[in-house]
């Protein structure tokens, strides 16, 4: 399979993370603010910041049931049309999110999320793609291509979405704006998947799959020696990061008092950095440099990174600290997965990608839910927390994982 193959694959996960970083800077003001249309002016703080863990949460944990399944299908059936699918039904639940706020219906924000969770798994596929056609020493530029996208999709998506909230923008904007836009958007994805994502993957083979292949998958992470290091690591990270992510707009908005703009701008900000780093930085200074290598300073790197954001006095002083935060979560994201992909056969692929984002996906959740409880305590308490994970993914990284250790993951059945 040849390079040029990797354009379209880049180029439809941006367009879908466009769509999903359109609602980062919405979620918060939506359930947190008194004209809130989910809730009544008198109910209060604690249920609705444990409503947005919820909410939150809830994505991640139909993730981690959905993306092991999506994984397998695409060993299965291929890449293109599992895809295809899943980018379809993630644009029809951008539409019932809308509906659900212009209703003022919880239970259908939720139930849409739900879906949306199932089906958003899809970024296993897309790594697949990747390491159909990457070579090994090729897996971490490649993968960080994927991570600019996300990078891009932060700078772009938020910064529409706080526009089309109606913050600082035309009165005739709202809420179920910016999700609207992002159904609009996902249905341009399925053209383009349709049109230009080609099919990567040459060997099918017939792997089992099932609702609970999630809690299997866990179990299997869990379980080889070396492997088992690798995984609990990424779960830290992503545990650490989601942390940060979900309920930053939390802290924002009791710190600051910003607007949705304003958010959305922030996060613009972060997606900056991380572009820069995954698309630039990691392909012109680290071209050699072994992922392990990589990993052992820039995952310290972002514990300390995070807990200075707590320092800034004035919102302006965000802009200073936040890249350093955004550089070396950009390198902690490709190069961990290209550790975990490297564990794999090429026929493995979309079943060990599958596995990694179950592992993701239950520590998006968790962090999720508990955050939330967090929060109504001190706003602060989920960075801090944050933190602290990450510094703990460092510590089992650098003292528990052998770098030398040449661990495979388990033929496919």
């Amino acid at each position: 399979m040849k390079r040029p193959t990797l354009l379209p694959i880049i180029l439809t996960v941006f367009v879908d993370l466009v769509g999903f970083g359109i609602v980062i800077p919405i979620l918060a003001p939506l359930l947190i603010s008194p004209d809130s249309p989910v809730f009544s002016p008198d109910t209060p703080f604690a249920v609705r910041t444990i409503t947005l863990g919820v909410i939150m949460g809830i994505y991640p944990l139909a993730q981690f049931f959905g993306a092991p399944i999506l994984g397998v299908f695409s060993d299965r059936y291929g890449r293109r049309w599992p895809l295809l699918f899943t980018v379809f039904v993630n644009a029809v639940c951008y539409a019932l999110f809308a509906i659900g706020i212009s209703a003022g219906a919880l239970w259908l924000i939720i139930g849409s999320r739900i879906l949306a969770g199932f089906t958003g798994g899809n970024l296993s596929i897309a790594y697949s793609a990747i390491a159909d056609i990457s070579k090994e020493e090729e897996k971490a530029h490649n993968f960080g291509l994927v991570g600019m996208a996300f990078g891009l999709g932060f700078i772009i998506g938020p910064i529409i979405g706080g526009l089309l909230s109606g913050s600082g923008s035309a009165a005739i904007f709202g809420a179920a704006t910016p999700f609207w836009f992002a159904f609009i958007l996902g249905i341009v994805n399925v053209a383009l998947v349709y049109v230009l994502f080609p099919e990567t993957l040459q060997a099918r083979v017939r792997i089992p799959m099932s609702l609970l292949t999630g809690m299997h998958n866990l179990r299997t992470a869990f379980t080889m020696p070396n492997v088992r290091i690798m995984f609990l690591v990424v779960f830290l990270l992503t545990f650490g990061f989601t942390a940060f992510t979900n309920f930053f707009q939390v802290y924002l908005i009791d710190k600051f008092q910003v607007t949705e703009l304003q958010t959305g701008l922030l996060f613009g900000w972060i997606g900056i950095w991380i572009a820069l780093t995954q698309g630039v930085v990691t392909r012109i200074f680290f071209p050699k440099t072994k992922p392990t290598s990589i990993l052992t300073w820039a995952i310290f790197g972002l514990s300390i990174a995070l807990i200075a954001i707590l320092f800034p006095v004035e919102y302006w002083h965000l802009y200073v600290v936040i890249p350093f935060m955004s550089f070396f979560q950009g390198l902690t994201q490709p190069y961990s997965t290209a550790v975990i992909s490297n564990f794999a056969n090429a026929e493995s692929q979309g079943e060990v990608m599958g596995i990694n984002q179950s592992v993701q996906s239950m520590a998006m959740a968790i962090p999720a839910l508990a955050a939330g409880a967090l929060s109504a305590y001190s706003p602060s308490a989920p960075i801090i927390a944050a933190a602290v994970v990450t510094l703990v993914a460092w510590l089992v990284f650098v003292f528990a994982f052998d770098a030398k250790r040449r661990t495979r993951f388990r033929e496919v059945a």
